[in-house]
């Protein structure tokens, strides 16, 4: 009985000195050792932008928080810059706007000159990447708060603010030279105003009022007119029916699409129809759906093309207005 009892004696000691120099290991690993450079692996894939660092490496001393800021080199790469150069410039934006301009050339009545034609898309490509250029420099800070915009180049840092502007610049005045000397004025003076309208006042007019919907349907529906103009020099009546299509088209598009980023545009601040009156959203999309039809029907009447266009596009119109009926009823 003794020596169960001297054995279990012996076994709590053992445990007692154990839990008393873990006890004191850990106390002086704590003294010894400040906490903030203790690293946490499970974090380690982590970006922070704030951490806190001991003032000195003495015991006891207090600790500060230090900003830890970084931002990544734009790229020098010629490969990586041309691509940005392409995102800066919204390229598949940019080529609907040349293709919308493409069409008015070729279907003005005068004599196609190819050399004429390719200076038009030139021009014309020039402009419209300038003028998304100044717009992804104005809206940097809104982007960043967008799901849809927060990887631009601008947001992301691969492209300098300074940088943008610089290439805005060169691709406005090369754009404008182009149409102006290789063209004629009417075609440059239509560019020059739809860069003034996208830039100066419906990039602004986003963040003030819906009004900017307005506008920036008349901005894409000014290429056409461009393509016309560089083929005829001067606008007739099947430029201004070409304008108009686009000017309605854009209505039921844009609507569509803002209405699925309600929330995007909430967050940044834009006012969009779809965000402060989203009942004349719907109306405005059907509205202008059903126009489509009626400028289709009103193209033979102008001499600008015969009835068979009417038959042809009246299916596709009949489909569009229907769903345009039920974006109106169910959203």
């Amino acid at each position: 009985m003794s020596t169960i009892l001297q054995y279990q004696l012996k076994l709590c000691l053992s445990t007692t000195r154990t839990t008393s120099y873990n006890t004191i290991f850990n106390k002086y690993i704590n003294c010894r050792i400040p906490r903030a450079y203790f690293v946490d692996n499970s974090k380690a894939k982590a970006a922070p932008t704030t951490a806190n660092v001991p003032s000195d490496c003495g015991d006891g001393l207090e600790k500060k928080q230090a900003i830890l800021q970084w931002k990544p080199t734009p790229s020098t790469d010629e490969g990586s810059l041309v691509q940005q150069y392409l995102k800066l410039s919204k390229i598949r934006l940019t080529t609907l706007v040349v293709i919308t301009s493409m069409a008015g050339y070729a279907v003005a009545p005068a004599p196609f000159e190819w050399g004429g034609f390719g200076l038009c898309i030139l021009g014309t490509g020039l402009l419209s990447s300038a003028a998304n250029a100044v717009n992804q420099f104005h809206e940097t800070p809104f982007d960043a708060q967008m799901s849809r915009t927060k990887h631009r180049v601008i947001v992301c840092g691969k492209i300098t603010p300074l940088h943008a502007m610089s290439f805005a610049a060169v691709s406005s005045l090369c754009g404008l030279s182009t149409l102006y000397f290789g063209v004629n004025g009417l075609t440059a003076t239509l560019g020059l105003t739809n860069l003034i309208l996208y830039t100066a006042i419906y990039t602004p007019l986003k963040r003030i009022s819906i009004l900017n919907t307005w506008v920036g349907s008349i901005v894409g529906a000014i290429p056409p007119l461009m393509g016309w103009a560089a083929c005829a020099n001067t606008l007739g009546p099947g430029a201004w029916l070409m304008a108009a299509l686009l000017y309605s088209w854009q209505f039921p598009h844009f609507n569509a699409l803002s209405w699925n980023l309600r929330p995007d545009y909430s967050r940044a601040g834009y006012r969009m129809m779809a965000v402060t009156n989203p009942g004349l959203c719907r109306r405005v999309a059907l509205r202008h759906t059903v126009a489509l039809q009626g400028l289709c029907l009103l193209a033979p009447l102008l001499d600008t093309t015969n009835w068979w266009f009417v038959l042809e596009t009246l299916p596709v119109n009949t489909y569009f207005i229907y769903l345009a009926y039920q974006f109106y009823k169910d959203s």
